[in-house]
């Protein structure tokens, strides 16, 4: 399958995500900086494909979007038209969520949460039309432990007929009872077979908790993709007496390579995602590939941690702009 390809290959373990630039807002912080100042259709697809093409000349080969990122599939779509070379990336996305601001920035409500058969069958339908053959990986967007989609025979004999036909099967987590609902997911067989190969979670060195069950899910032969590494752009930059600040000198990288090279060093991460939303965070993230961090730096980092609960509440807190 590409995608366990993709995993074992010699190539940089990082990932491009679209959803800071296929819609006009999201909670990242500095975007206001990083993206132009009128978000049209026409510019933001103009940034995805620079962020693409950077990605894709630094040897990154896995681009994730989802139905709720705005036009992500669209971008993501085009610029595979556009390149016919790119047939070695793989390529994930995500149902789940319904987009709603219809490209306002000021929308009240930017995506309406289902993860109700209904919904699948639509949002399937629609990443289908828009991606075809090059859909490598589907997965249920922010599943929670109360999530219906964990106990859904419907569902999951839709999803075993989707991986039957070749398309990896996963779900994204989110919340503080993130590893809750990993362990719920683990559980989940169709015709006594595991239904979920792929596991997408949030894991930052602010909000490390779901630490031990990605390691179980990797355990078990689940590829584990770590989301929101750089916790929104909160480990962007650092202050100048934090931990992270003090390694990065010491390393000679930027905060943001430090923040995710950390992350790849965990022994069960599969690929981690860069949400970058500009060329230049391209090329600053995947310097985190070859940065060295020794037992002492790392341990320095974990004191970073906050608790699940407060790191959710804050991030439950930032704006969409």
């Amino acid at each position: 399958m590409p995608f366990e390809r993709l995993v074992t290959a010699p190539l940089p373990r990082l990932g491009i995500g679209l959803a800071a630039v296929g819609r006009p807002a999201y909670i990242d912080l500095g975007r206001a900086a990083d993206l132009p100042a009128a978000r049209t259709v026409e510019a933001m697809r103009d940034r995805a494909h620079a962020v693409l093409d950077a990605a894709y000349a630094l040897g990154i080969r896995y681009f994730d979007a989802a139905r709720s990122y705005g036009r992500a599939e669209e971008f993501l779509a085009s610029w595979l038209d556009a390149h016919p070379e790119a047939g070695d990336v793989v390529v994930g996305s995500k149902w789940g969520y319904t987009y709603t601001a219809d490209w306002r920035p000021d929308a009240e409500v930017h995506e309406v949460k289902d993860h109700g058969t209904a919904t699948y069958d639509r949002q399937i339908a629609e990443t289908r039309a828009l991606l075809g053959e090059r859909l490598d990986l589907y997965q249920i967007h922010s599943v929670t432990p109360d999530s219906p989609a964990l106990a859904d025979r419907a569902l999951h004999e839709r999803l075993a007929r989707l991986a039957a036909d070749g398309v990896a099967v996963g779900l994204s987590t989110s919340g503080p009872l993130q590893a809750e609902a990993i362990r719920a997911a683990l559980r989940v067989t169709v015709d006594g077979q595991r239904l979920f190969s792929v596991v997408q979670a949030t894991y930052n060195l602010l909000e490390p908790s779901a630490g031990p069950a990605l390691a179980e899910a990797h355990d078990a032969g689940v590829t584990v993709i770590v989301k929101e590494a750089m916790a929104n752009g909160r480990l962007a930059t650092a202050d100048p007496d934090s931990p992270l600040a003090e390694v990065a000198a010491e390393t000679g990288a930027t905060p943001d390579a430090v923040a995710l090279a950390a992350v790849l060093r965990r022994p069960w991460t599969g690929i981690v995602l860069s949400g970058a939303a500009t060329t230049a965070q391209v090329a600053s993230n995947a310097r985190a590939d070859s940065v060295g961090l020794d037992a002492g730096q790392l341990a320095r980092l974990a004191a970073l941690a906050e608790t699940a609960p407060a790191y959710w509440r804050y991030r439950s807190g930032l704006p969409w702009s």
